[in-house]
């Protein structure tokens, strides 16, 4: 756990998910073990959409659908959210869930590798979420910054990786996660902290580079 139990506990009483599809979508989770961001870090992923009146969101790994639920909720009607998945089978349960909860008219399925799919869109986006197989992480950097505006975010879940990024002789994702985390920072178009947050979230915002002086 990155955050005390007894912590994680109370906040978790503090902001319970009201809305039945979204427990339904928990409860899935729960059962059969499929990491989802949960409503912790859905809620903050939805107000910061929010703060910035974020209209398009691009969504690079999105499973069943869960924090294309809290995107949806930011953008508002007339407002999109691109969810992408490889699995047929989680999208077409998405669209099942959000049609349900009366979102599916601002969202947009991608099908195929999200790492391929954003390639199709040059964007500016207000923000761009990403979620994908880990080894993937510091690709998808490089195809997200190009497509943010600048005053947008880029949103990544898992950087803290149960603890593994402190530890020696990291595995294959774990170095993805670090190349991501180390890239993020230095860049001089992003501006990142993390939150140590259920695995850690990333959050980068995205400015314009000093110009180069003349010498």
């Amino acid at each position: 756990m990155i955050v005390d139990q007894t912590i994680e506990a109370y906040l978790h009483q503090l902001q319970p998910s009201k809305d039945p599809v979204l427990q339904e979508m928990e409860k899935r989770a729960e059962e059969q073990k499929f990491p989802i961001i949960g409503p912790l870090v859905g809620r903050f992923c939805q107000m910061l959409a929010q703060s910035i009146n974020a209209k398009d969101i691009f969504e690079m790994g999105s499973g069943f659908g869960y924090s294309t639920w809290y995107f949806a909720q930011a953008v508002g009607d007339g407002g999109r959210v691109v969810h992408t998945d490889a699995d047929p089978k989680k999208s077409a349960d998405a669209r099942a869930y959000l049609k349900r909860a009366g979102l599916h008219t601002r969202v947009q399925f991608e099908g195929g590798d999200a790492l391929e799919a954003i390639k199709k869109y040059p964007g500016p986006f207000d923000v761009v979420f990403i979620d994908v197989d880990k080894t993937g992480y510091p690709e998808a950097l490089e195809l997200a910054r190009s497509r943010v505006r600048v005053g947008g975010y880029l949103i990544t879940d898992n950087v803290l990786w149960s603890g593994r990024v402190t530890q020696p002789k990291p595995n294959a994702e774990t170095k993805a996660i670090l190349k991501y985390t180390h890239e993020a920072f230095d860049s001089p178009d992003l501006y990142t902290t993390i939150l140590p947050l259920r695995d850690g979230v990333a959050v980068s915002l995205k400015v314009a580079p000093e110009p180069k002086r003349r010498r």
